[in-house]
């Protein structure tokens, strides 16, 4: 049961050919079996989610009306709320906070009746690239325990990658779904900025962040963006369209449609990842894609302006956890100064700190016109590259990743870790939806993945292409080993 798509498990229990009390028990069975060795749970609701399997047991009985998730297991990201659990963003700094609201994604699931199965790890406050900045524990790649999922929503990667859930979701505020999706072997999906509220997203970079589904397969990230991509008057930031719905690729792209691959900046990537690049441009090309170049040179500068910008939005919304208000507390403190300074000392660790300084450095007096105010106009300038991209393409195939999944011990240095986000934010710089999709596999087995780009607002006709995508492979199909394997 594990194994079926969240669309078909939906349709069996609609069916009535299998109990939402059935596929709850197999998935917390399968929770109990495989996360001790992977570490992707921080919690999971395990009464919750029987009460929520049984209620709605008795719906389908009761001939009620069901929603479009209904008897779907989900798991979310730990900066999420969900009224009266906790949300600790993997920090000693939240360990005691329960959230006193559900953010709006978890309202529209509920209503729409999936089944909330828990809580995923993540780098502290999603600054991290391997899941291994957690204060709760590392999480492991389920494919090589020896090797990270990425990050920083490397707990909802690895929950989809075992099949410990059918759906998770996860928040990306410079490639944090889309690596732990490569690095996994499975699909993800950012989609245009706003088109998701972040109403209870524990903000980080505002002007970066968004909410966005894994699943293994594209039917499923389409199904759930039905339900979650909807307008929200609690976020300002969240865009006025009507609701997601899916569209036909025979319809929309029957006469074919136009790829845009930046080459030149391709340039110096490892044979091995080009040619699973390759392959996968050769797959769209025999789905009636044009191939044409773009010129995306100006990306060279988005490593840069993204964490000159990051780190400056991580700066302002992390100076609300100051010890007064809510979180942890140092028990050290003797006077006001105290409280703030030592609860951060405290409470944070060190890549938190490390943004949170680099942020308050390029916004102090003196350094925001060289750095921060340079930045925006940087961005805008890759902004405007984007657009011209476009104008040639209907999307725009990128990497993922320079290459797989790598150890534990590989990468230390924190330079090393941010280059990780090479090919995955410039998506976030210009707010356009992008999915990950499975491209193949390394020689030593390791899983890797692809980007491709849309426009803006063009949501769906990019799920569509991913889909036809995963039609004409069988890299989604794939599995690691272990478990019931």
């Amino acid at each position: 049961m594990h194994s079926l798509s969240a669309c078909e498990l939906h349709r069996r229990f609609i069916a009535g050919e299998v109990s939402a009390r059935e596929i709850a028990d197999t998935f917390l069975d399968r929770i109990r079996r495989l996360d001790p060795a992977l570490g992707a749970y921080l919690e999971v609701f395990e009464e919750s989610v029987v009460e929520q399997a049984d209620r709605l047991d008795r719906k389908r009985q009761g001939k009620e009306s069901l929603g479009l998730l209904a008897g779907v297991p989900i798991a979310i990201k730990d900066n999420i709320n969900i009224k009266g659990e906790k949300t600790t963003c993997a920090s000693k700094f939240l360990e005691n906070f329960v959230a006193p609201f559900d953010a709006t994604l978890i309202r529209r699931i509920r209503e729409e009746d999936g089944i909330i199965l828990g809580k995923t790890n993540l780098d502290e406050f999603a600054m991290g690239t391997t899941c291994e900045n957690s204060s709760a524990h590392i999480t492991r790649n389920p494919w090589n325990t020896n090797n990270v999922p990425g990050g920083s929503s490397g707990g909802s990667a690895a929950t989809v990658a075992a099949e410990m859930a059918s759906i998770a979701f996860g928040s990306d505020t410079g490639g944090s779904i889309r690596l732990p999706a490569s690095f996994c072997g499975i699909s993800s999906f950012k989609p245009t900025y706003g088109r998701i509220s972040r109403y209870g997203l524990v903000a980080f970079g505002s002007s970066l962040d968004q909410i966005g589904p894994m699943a293994y397969r594209c039917e499923d990230l389409e199904r759930i963006m039905q339900v979650v991509a909807v307008p929200c008057e609690k976020d300002s930031t969240s865009l006025p369209d009507p609701a997601f719905s899916p569209i036909s690729f025979e319809k929309r792209f029957g006469d074919g449609f136009t790829v845009g691959v930046p080459w030149q900046f391709l340039e110096g990537l490892p044979n091995e990842t080009r040619a699973l690049f390759d392959r996968a441009v050769e797959t769209l090309t025999s789905m009636g894609a044009k191939v044409v170049e773009v010129d995306l040179s100006i990306l060279k500068y988005a490593v840069s302006t993204y964490y000159i910008i990051c780190t400056a939005e991580a700066s302002t919304n992390l100076a609300r956890f100051d010890g007064i208000r809510y979180g942890v507390r140092s028990d050290r403190a003797q006077t006001l100064d105290e409280v703030y300074d030592l609860s951060r000392e405290d409470g944070f660790g060190d890549e938190v700190k490390r943004r949170i300084m680099l942020g308050t450095f390029v916004l102090s007096s003196g350094y925001q016109d060289a750095y921060y105010r340079k930045a925006q106009k940087v961005r805008q300038l890759i902004i405007n590259k984007f657009n011209e991209a476009f104008s040639k393409c209907d999307c725009i195939a990128f990497p993922t990743s320079l290459g797989g999944a790598f150890t534990f011990e590989e990468k230390k240095d924190p330079l090393s870790l941010y280059l990780e986000d090479l090919y995955t934010v410039g998506a976030n710089l210009t707010g356009v939806p992008v999915m990950a999709l499975p491209s193949g596999f390394l020689s030593d087995g390791r899983p890797l993945g692809f980007q491709l780009f849309g426009k803006q607002r063009h949501d769906a006709e990019l799920l569509s292409i991913g889909r036809a995508f995963q039609e004409a492979t069988d890299y989604h199909t794939k599995r690691p080993k272990g478990g019931d394997k």
